[in-house]
């Protein structure tokens, strides 16, 4: 399970998408998940599943890496769309026994939040696969640069956000190591009850901390020893820029919203609403 979980990894890859400048690409990802609960209908999410099938493709990275990331969500979008099954009411009653009744509005808000959370977590993590840490660090920084006016310290936020990013894999392969090496001592994860696994994970949880303290002082003693001193005064390398592909990307999602408005307008039309 925790290698099916690939938040915060980055691909290097040679791609149109790889190249858009960080701030439209995380406006745009902004702008795309608040319009996912925004759609009420088939057609509209058909044509978001294939805008992101789209968007997939022209990043070149694997279509089954980016499903992997939505697996460690399962259990939530199971329970999610459990309770709105079950505990959703409405006049049109599909199935009823004793005290459960399943209607037609609960099986449309249980595969309507199933599919919102499947796409928000596959069109957010290709922020991820596609933008080096250091340019989603620049780019965040020069989206809250405006707020420093009023006392905003945005290039520690951009800072703790970035890093915070980057240490999940890292975190990660250092559990599964400790995991393996609890195992080859004998110890067991998978048998007994709820409360014996917890327990279980005990010996894992107290090294993890240990070595994430451990991990976070050695960073922080690096930045000190490069005379590290926040954003004051700081240049950057890369210098970003709006370009025609920016523009373009740009004019592409407009197009995709303006079509999913309509859809929903129309929709809404024919329901009487």
């Amino acid at each position: 399970m925790l290698k099916d979980i690939t938040l915060g990894q980055y691909f290097p890859l040679d791609s149109c998408i790889h190249k858009l400048d960080p701030r439209v690409k995380i406006l745009l990802t902004l702008f795309y998940i608040i319009l996912i609960f925004f759609v009420h209908s088939v057609s509209g999410y058909l044509l978001v599943g294939f805008f992101t099938l789209f968007l997939i493709f022209l990043s070149k990275v694997p279509l089954k890496v980016v499903i992997k990331s939505v697996k460690p969500l399962l259990i939530i979008i199971f329970i999610t769309a459990f309770i709105n099954l079950f505990f959703t009411g409405g006049e049109k009653v599909v199935f009823s026994w004793k005290f459960i009744k399943i209607t037609e509005n609960g099986i449309i808000n249980a595969v309507s939040m199933a599919l919102r959370l499947v796409f928000l977590v596959m069109g957010s993590s290709l922020l991820t696969y596609t933008t080096s840490p250091i340019l989603l660090t620049d780019g965040i920084e020069r989206l809250l640069s405006p707020f420093s006016k009023i006392g905003l310290p945005s290039h520690e936020l951009a800072m703790m956000m970035t890093i915070a990013l980057r240490f999940i894999p890292t975190l990660l392969e250092e559990t599964e190591k400790i995991i393996m090496a609890q195992k080859s001592r004998g110890a067991d994860f998978e048998s007994g009850n709820l409360l014996k696994r917890a327990k279980a994970l005990v010996p894992v949880l107290v090294p993890l901390f240990i070595s994430s303290f451990r991990r976070a002082d050695e960073l922080a003693t690096a930045m000190e020893c490069r005379c590290y001193r926040g954003g004051k005064g700081r240049t950057s390398l890369r210098q970003l820029k709006i370009n025609s592909a920016d523009v373009l990307s740009i004019v592409i999602f407009a197009i995709f919203c303006a079509v999913l408005v309509l859809i929903n307008v129309y929709n809404i039309r024919i329901m009487g609403y």
